[in-house]
């Protein structure tokens, strides 16, 4: 039972593959691997795997004690990846915990037999990831965050709250998977809300700054944020660069805020033990 809860925990599944032989008899130690795309020294992913280490103690599994975590950084280098993933594996974890699509891909090419559960993948099937929602095969599985419609709700808020928006500025790093399939779907829908949806690809703060400015130049812009670690990582920027242009914006993954311009749509979100939260925003001054 606590071999099932071990790796129920990871992805909030039903049932798991069964850990290696190794590790069968009873004290034995267990070894997660976690693979992040993100940044090792920002404040979004200490907060989220000191939450999914205190779910992991909340169920029996203690660091040092019965299971070591091995935990590496690809610091958003899309590049660096497929190192960080062979060097993972490396270390023979007995199951994989890994967010992002790149991330999970990356880890694919590296191991076919140790289980992988993943989080924050897009569109897991068009991918590549796994076979099907209701049967994945293979080594991997683990959470679909978002249906596709959801990008037509993004917009709708915005259109709520700014009722003149004709545009609507689509922010995300287009080395990633998130970008291109949500901007797919919200140029498709965008048209019965009346808004013209405009790509605006960003790699680092200087993309950002210039992304935006260059779009606040025309009246009756929004700006819409879809699940992006770029965005993320500088979401503080987006809210002050869209107060400072007067840009209604939506966040689909935002910490609360105490700002009085930031309106918040909370939803509960199982992306770790620790209940972490996602808070579609719009700000507006």
């Amino acid at each position: 039972m606590r071999r099932r809860k071990f790796i129920t925990l990871l992805g909030g599944l039903a049932a798991a593959w069964p850990l290696a032989a190794r590790a069968q008899q009873s004290g034995a130690m267990r070894r997660l691997g976690v693979l992040v795309h993100g940044s090792q020294t920002g404040a979004v992913w200490q907060q989220r795997l000191a939450a999914f280490r205190q779910g992991l103690v909340g169920l029996g599994w203690q660091e040092g004690r019965n299971i070591h975590i091995e935990t590496l950084f690809s610091d958003n280098d899309f590049d660096r990846l497929s190192q960080v993933a062979q060097e993972l594996v490396a270390l023979s974890p007995e199951v994989i915990f890994a967010n992002t699509t790149p991330a999970t891909k990356a880890l694919q090419k590296e191991t076919r037999t140790t289980p992988i559960i993943f989080v924050q993948v897009s569109d897991p099937i068009s991918a590549g990831v796994v076979a099907s929602l209701a049967r994945p095969g293979g080594n991997t599985t683990g959470f679909l965050f978002y249906e596709d419609s959801i990008a037509g709700k993004w917009l709708g808020m915005l259109k709520e709250i700014a009722p003149h928006l004709t545009r609507a500025a689509l922010l995300g790093n287009p080395k990633g998977f998130p970008f291109g399939y949500f901007l797919r779907i919200a140029t498709a829908i965008a048209p019965s809300l009346g808004i013209e949806v405009v790509p605006a690809p960003i790699a680092n703060v200087e993309d950002l700054d210039r992304s935006i400015e260059s779009f606040a130049r025309v009246p009756n812009g929004g700006l819409l944020a879809p699940p992006d670690n770029t965005v993320e990582e500088h979401r503080d920027l987006v809210i002050a660069l869209a107060a400072r242009h007067r840009l209604p914006v939506c966040i689909s993954r935002f910490r609360h805020s105490r700002r009085a311009d930031v309106l918040q749509h909370r939803r509960s979100h199982a992306f770790s033990p620790g209940g972490i939260l996602c808070r579609p925003c719009v700000a507006r001054r």
